[in-house]
């Protein structure tokens, strides 16, 4: 039988429910995000942390922000992975299903940015086919895509640290989904105006 058939009559989560209405108007507020994951297998591997910023009118606003852990603990212990990160972590932490509700709430209807977005986008789903809720409905902008696009590039792929280099964002030594976002969000801004995106 189709999988769609058999979810016709399904009832949907009520967070669901209010982040599908929103698409109703389009939104000129971005999302860039960014997530911290034990692989790159969506069905495999799960999501350990993400970071987002709200882009509006070429600036970030830092106040309107989203971080979070995701307490794994179950995955972790499975496969014999240390979580010494989140008990030592400040971060926020909440539990899968909590953190994806709260994600959803602070994206909206905003169009999604991030490096290689696809993936993040993708690790997201999988959690929202566990809650049984369909896929993520926001546009998205990647900006490797873009730095590719403007300078006609076809044949290669460029990691968020070379496209740091490349438009001279500052390197930090520190490494999370947080600040990954922000100097995603910072290179955005960049290829966005070189672009001409409004």
């Amino acid at each position: 039988m189709l999988e769609w058939i058999k979810n016709i009559n399904k009832e949907l989560p009520e967070f669901w429910k209010t982040y599908l209405s929103k698409f109703d108007k389009k939104s000129n507020r971005y999302v860039v995000i960014s997530t911290e994951t034990t692989g790159l297998n969506p069905h495999k591997d799960v999501i350990l942390s993400i970071g987002a910023f709200a882009v509006v009118d070429d600036s970030i606003f830092i106040g309107d922000s989203f971080e979070t852990i995701l307490l794994q603990y179950k995955y972790l212990h499975d496969n014999k992975l240390s979580n010494e990160f989140i008990i030592e972590s400040k971060m926020n932490k909440l539990g899968e299903t909590d953190a994806i509700k709260s994600l959803i709430e602070f994206i909206g209807n905003s169009v999604l940015v991030g490096h290689h977005v696809d993936f993040d986008v993708e690790m997201i789903n999988v959690v929202l086919e566990k809650l049984e809720c369909g896929r993520l409905k926001n546009e998205a902008l990647d900006i490797d895509m873009m730095h590719l696009k403007l300078n006609d590039i076809t044949d290669k792929q460029f990691s968020l640290n070379q496209l740091s280099e490349i438009y001279k964002i500052p390197h930090s030594d520190r490494n999370s989904s947080t600040e990954d976002a922000y100097k995603t969000a910072l290179l955005f801004l960049k290829l966005k105006s070189r672009l001409g995106i409004k």
